[in-house]
């Protein structure tokens, strides 16, 4: 793994050969904290992927818009196959990876395809500010979904992903949706540290193997199946 500055004052983990396929791997809402899906970004690497991790900051002025975007062209001119981009979001980050999604174009990007843990729906897109259901409603380019959610998530339940799974349907997205016996935190390779109020990376064997059953889930809907 080696940091980098993906804008001034701003850092990313990159993992892997930027000739693989490169995944875009967005935190949730704790600022700053690549550090949390370390152990996720590692799993994708051992399942022939490159990963950019970058900080961004959900309580700045714009959202993390300014973050989020600059981290996607950032991504973007690292990779060596921009077509090929796939971007993975946990929670709020999920939220973000949709809206990015639905206005790809716009922002100069394309998309191979979107994965959402635990995705916080029913929240506004961090970088337009635009209610979800509304934004990719009106995209023109429908990128494929993949929504994976924790059984045991009493952050996000469970319905955020149903809800939002069987808009993208009717609304003629290419998406599937997958149940996991997961919660908020170990979906990402994360667990939540009660006493300090914040996620923390887990290396434990049981947020492996949720978070190796996530990574090979993300493997089996691109070009990297085992």
């Amino acid at each position: 793994m080696t940091a980098v500055q993906y804008a001034p004052g701003r850092s990313a983990d990159l993992y892997g050969d930027p000739a693989d396929q490169t995944v875009l791997l967005w935190h949730g809402t704790q600022t700053d904290a690549r550090h949390t899906v370390g152990t996720l970004a590692g799993l994708l690497v051992e399942r022939g992927f490159s990963v950019v991790v970058p900080d961004w900051d959900s309580h700045s002025s714009d959202g993390g818009r300014s973050d989020l975007l600059a981290s996607a062209d950032f991504a973007r001119d690292w990779t060596r196959n921009p077509d090929g981009l796939i971007v993975v979001g946990w929670s709020l980050g999920a939220a973000a990876a949709a809206g990015l999604t639905a206005d790809a174009g716009r922002y100069g990007l394309t998309l191979a395809h979107t994965v959402c843990l635990a995705g916080a729906f029913m929240a506004h897109d961090p970088i337009s500010g635009a209610d979800l259901t509304e934004l990719t409603a009106g995209a023109q380019v429908r990128t494929p979904f993949l929504l994976l959610h924790g059984t045991s998530d009493d952050v996000v339940g469970p319905e955020a992903s149903r809800d939002f799974a069987a808009h993208l349907e009717a609304t003629g997205w290419p998406v599937s949706l997958t149940e996991l016996d997961a919660d908020h935190g170990d979906i990402a390779g994360a667990r939540y540290d009660a006493r300090a109020d914040r996620y923390e990376p887990a290396d434990d064997p049981a947020t492996r193997r949720v978070a190796g059953e996530v990574a090979d889930l993300i493997a089996s809907v691109t070009s990297l199946s085992p």
